[in-house]
């Protein structure tokens, strides 16, 4: 995806607005878990977002997703954002998250996915770290959900 970023996405230093980031990565990953498993998919958590660089005003905002994990009804997606400058072309890399999106069916309940077809050792390498990204976020659900309630999985 790219967004021109415009006055009205941004803070009153000329720089987006983190939320309007969010937004736009959350949108991103939404479409990559849609197009993986052609269902509904709701976004179940956002991961390790950090803002590196601002992006101005009249910059382009480029936002790439992809997914790294699929799980029997998760999926995992990474989304990458870059600030670009339209006169010079530069690039630079602004923000990275990691999102969690469940298929769900017509009912609301999580549904199976399809398989993620890993392919280069990198993809192999991401999706190792996508796992122990689970284990991290379902050990501290875990840890934070009080006794006699169910955890969401």
């Amino acid at each position: 995806m790219v967004q021109l970023v415009l006055p009205n996405d941004a803070n009153t230093l000329g720089n987006v607005l983190g939320g309007m980031v969010l937004h736009w990565i959350d949108l991103a990953a939404a479409v990559v878990a849609h197009r993986h498993c052609r269902s509904e998919a709701v976004t179940a958590s956002i991961d390790q977002v950090s803002f590196l660089a601002p992006i101005r005003v009249g910059q382009l905002a480029v936002i790439t997703g992809r997914m790294t994990y699929a799980g029997r009804t998760s999926m995992e997606i990474r989304v990458d954002v870059q600030s670009e400058d339209l006169l010079s072309g530069e690039r630079r890399q602004t923000s990275t998250a990691y999102l969690t999106f469940v298929a769900i069916d017509a009912k609301g309940r999580p549904r199976p996915v399809p398989p993620l077809l890993l392919e280069t050792e990198d993809e192999h390498r991401e999706a190792r770290d996508a796992e122990k990204r689970r284990a991290a976020r379902l050990s501290e659900r875990d840890r934070t959900t009080p006794k006699g309630e169910r955890s969401p999985r």
